[in-house]
């Protein structure tokens, strides 16, 4: 089950809504969030729930063995649940390259990997991780563990929730008018910016960078890229503003995973604005544990390297994926050395262009499975070639507008001029409000819902990791 399905909107959240306002007692809510969430998991099957509960009861048991600061269980907990992402995620992918190396005829083994697995083993580490941090000694509850691993808003996409910024909100958190109202904006929000913005233009990267490079002209081809780009922004904000929003409506606060990435003048700047809450998660339980940029230059690239090739191996286990996000890292310790003196010398205007030929051509990499292939995407960007498929047999108006209106909404104009206009107490704010609430928002659904009505099974990008 998808955010953006008919099932999920007209079944699943309004029974999800119901019950859990059923009564103003927060075991009641929990336990409703609990098996709720337990069985969105199951909807995607049945096979895969078992190893998230098996998650969940391993880090329960462990966390309760990890307080008091005992370092062993917290190392013993850590390692099983990278042996549940390695199996199911990597073991394909190790055996393969082991057979390959040593000239052997293993067979290739396929095993499913469930949903959010990257996800819930990186709340798993921070559950046991962050009950090792902490000073004070608070129980440990199966109940609490569940849903802080399980909650389905984020279970299969993000955010990453540190288990110390959500722990008491489990426990005590109040619904209010506001929060539900604006978590139902937020929702429709990112629902539109799935289903319209992120679906149309992932149907033009698909027809431009599933055929064959030497089939495609230069122009045609930097048309792909530029639709993935928009595509893969789109569809991950989107999600993520879905999750935000129906935290909202559940009383919760989930962090902010997007700022306008886009804009950044940077790749540092970049990385500081995109998946927020996975690179902050690197940061704070890998980087710094490692040393950070406490131990002199050479140990903080060194650190910056293990971060990237993590970052990239994350996202999926093939090559390409290693390399997008080695080529990410590379440039990160480029601006270390010199690249951020000469960026902070020249306009802004040119470091945003460096910057996005750099996250554009690394898309490439993260788009196209095999390595070869997006290896001869890539020199024909650079081509200049004119023949093959070109610009105007891909483009139509409908493409034209959604790629022009998520150019426009990639850049932070709008909540600068909802800033502006929400002034309290004055006709313009009422008006803005009035028409935003009464007219925008219902226009953004119901197209939406218009447009699933007629469109085929289209999963979240980020459901793959």
């Amino acid at each position: 089950m998808i955010f953006s399905s008919l099932t999920f909107l007209i079944i699943f959240l309004p029974i999800v809504f119901v019950l859990y306002s059923g009564r103003n007692n927060n075991i009641w809510k929990n336990g409703v969030l609990m098996i709720t969430s337990l069985l969105f998991y199951a909807w995607g099957g049945v096979s895969y729930s078992v190893v998230l509960i098996l998650s969940i009861l391993l880090n329960f048991f462990i966390g309760r063995k990890v307080r008091g600061h005992n370092k062993k269980w917290l190392i013993a907990g850590i390692v099983l649940n990278l042996l549940i992402l390695i199996t199911f995620k990597y073991a394909g992918f190790f055996i393969e390259n082991i057979s390959a190396l040593l000239q052997l005829n293993i067979k290739k083994i396929n095993i499913p990997l469930p949903l959010g697995v990257s996800f819930f083993t990186f709340h798993g580490i921070s559950f046991l991780t962050d009950i090792y941090r902490s000073e004070k000694r608070e129980p440990i509850r199966l109940d609490e563990t569940t849903l802080y691993i399980c909650f389905f808003p984020q279970l299969v996409a993000g955010p990453i929730i540190r288990y110390h910024d959500i722990i008491y909100q489990i426990r005590t958190r109040t619904i209010t008018l506001l929060g539900v109202n604006t978590g139902i904006q937020r929702f429709i929000l990112g629902l539109f910016k799935k289903v319209v913005i992120a679906n149309t233009a992932g149907a033009l990267a698909d027809q431009i960078m599933n055929v064959n490079a030497e089939l495609l002209s230069s122009p045609a081809a930097w048309l792909g890229i530029l639709a993935y780009t928009v595509q893969i922004y789109y569809d991950f904000s989107g999600y993520s503003d879905m999750a935000i929003g129906l935290g909202s409506m559940f009383g919760f606060k989930i962090p902010e995973n997007f700022n306008y990435p886009y804009i950044a003048s940077s790749i540092q700047e970049f990385w500081r604005r995109w998946h927020i809450s996975l690179s902050t998660w690197f940061r704070d339980y890998v980087y710094i544990p490692l040393g950070g940029n406490r131990k002199g230059k050479f140990r903080t690239y060194f650190n910056l390297s293990i971060i990237f090739i993590l970052t990239g191996f994350w996202h999926g286990a093939t090559w390409s994926f290693v390399f997008w996000g080695v080529f990410h890292g590379f440039f990160m310790i480029m601006e270390r050395l010199f690249l951020g003196d000469i960026l902070k010398k020249i306009p802004a205007f040119a470091g945003w262009i460096y910057t996005m030929l750099v996250v554009m051509i690394a898309w490439v990499f993260f788009r196209i499975e095999t390595f070869d292939a997006a290896l001869d995407y890539v020199k024909l960007l650079f081509s200049f070639k004119g023949e093959g498929i070109t610009l105007l047999e891909n483009l139509d108006i409908e493409k034209i507008m959604v790629l022009t209106i998520a150019i426009l909404f990639s850049m932070p104009f709008y909540p600068k001029l909802v800033e502006k206009l929400e002034v309290p107490s004055t006709r313009l704010s009422s008006a803005f409000l009035f028409v935003r609430m009464n007219i925008l928002i219902p226009l953004l659904f119901l197209y939406s819902v218009m447009v699933l009505c007629g469109s085929t099974y289209n999963p979240f990008i980020y459901y793959r990791f």
